[in-house]
């Protein structure tokens, strides 16, 4: 059984920074991409950044790009957000997922290519 646990998240000013983690139980965790995704209130779940299964490779959603940084330590099974410049716009539930399969990163962006989910951690940003 698999768990995804995201913290971090909280109220934060315009500018400010934020970093959420993401702490996964269950075997193989350095087998899979890992992604971020957001979802702010009446929108649609949308990408945010995703890390190979070996941390080579990082990709982010061109919103994010250059303010966000994403990482993960496969010691600690963990995969974390670090979230700078940050934007009123960025006010979301942020959430951690895993993708479906080993060893693949291809449509990393896409939300029904990760089969498990945390629960969410609110991030609000004011102006």
């Amino acid at each position: 059984q698999v768990q995804l646990v995201e913290s971090g998240g909280g109220l934060v000013q315009a500018g400010g920074s934020l970093r959420l983690s993401c702490a996964a139980s269950g075997r193989a965790f350095s087998s899979y991409t890992m992604g971020w995704f957001r979802q702010a209130p009446a929108k649609d779940r949308d990408f945010v950044a995703a890390i190979r299964w070996d941390g080579s490779m990082t990709y982010y959603a061109d919103s994010v790009k250059g303010r966000f940084t994403i990482s993960r330590d496969n010691a600690k099974n963990t995969v974390t957000l670090q979230m700078n410049s940050l934007k009123p716009e960025d006010t979301a539930v942020y959430y951690c997922a895993r993708r479906f399969v080993m060893y693949s990163s291809t449509y990393y962006n896409l939300e029904r290519e990760y089969d498990y989910w945390g629960q969410g951690t609110q991030v609000t940003v004011s102006s």
